[in-house]
């Protein structure tokens, strides 16, 4: 039976949390919730009061935040080889932090319709959108992973930012970027989360006709 329960809606960035899971390999149980009611249901509220998802409680304990969540599960299951090694951990915390902030401020504000009006890049933590594109283009330049050569799951919550951004175009489409993804598109684990998340989307489109 598993210790490990996920929330989350297929279309959602539950997906990332949904590789992570799989790379993990231990079992989970999943409660699909939709963003009209379930999520704002007094239940789930009890568990996240931001009415959002993913969330995961692992024994008793609830974590929410993609980041978060990614780093918790690699350090809860290190069998899995997920957590960073000592020589590895200024390379994974830097940049999966900075793509839970930066990355994330800059590419969700620019969807918005928001720009940071030049002389004010000082109030906020990106600075500007090019520039926060610029440095994680240098983040994955020139090794495999972001830690160097081997995976981790810095690389599923980085990388899940910037597949998204690429198939949405809210990314730039730069040979970095693109490099970087395909690498991490052969993954098995990525691949079955992919197939088990679209199939759930397919179920929830209305009949054709």
């Amino acid at each position: 039976m598993s210790n490990i329960v996920f929330y989350t809606n297929p279309m959602s960035r539950g997906q990332t949390i949904r590789w992570m899971l799989e790379e993990v390999g231990e079992p989970y149980e999943t409660h699909i919730l939709d963003y009209a009611e379930k999520m704002k249901a007094p239940d789930y509220l009890a568990i996240n009061p931001m009415g959002k998802v993913p969330a995961i409680v692992h024994e008793g304990k609830v974590v929410t935040e993609c980041a978060a969540i990614c780093a918790y599960l690699a350090d809860a299951f290190p069998a899995a080889g997920l957590a960073p090694r000592p020589h590895e951990r200024a390379d994974y915390y830097r940049w999966m932090f900075f793509a839970a902030g930066p990355v994330e401020a800059s590419v969700t504000n620019r969807a918005a319709g928001f720009t940071v009006e030049p002389g004010r890049e000082r109030m906020f933590g990106y600075g500007t959108y090019d520039l926060t594109m610029d440095v994680l283009e240098g983040a994955v330049s020139g090794r495999d992973y972001i830690c160097g050569t081997r995976f981790t799951a810095a690389d599923i919550y980085v990388g899940s930012q910037i597949d998204w951004g690429l198939m949405f175009g809210s990314m730039p489409d730069r040979p970095a970027f693109a490099t970087y993804v395909e690498r991490l598109r052969q993954r098995p684990a990525y691949q079955r989360a992919k197939q088990i998340d679209n199939a759930l989307i397919a179920k929830m489109q209305p009949p054709a006709g």
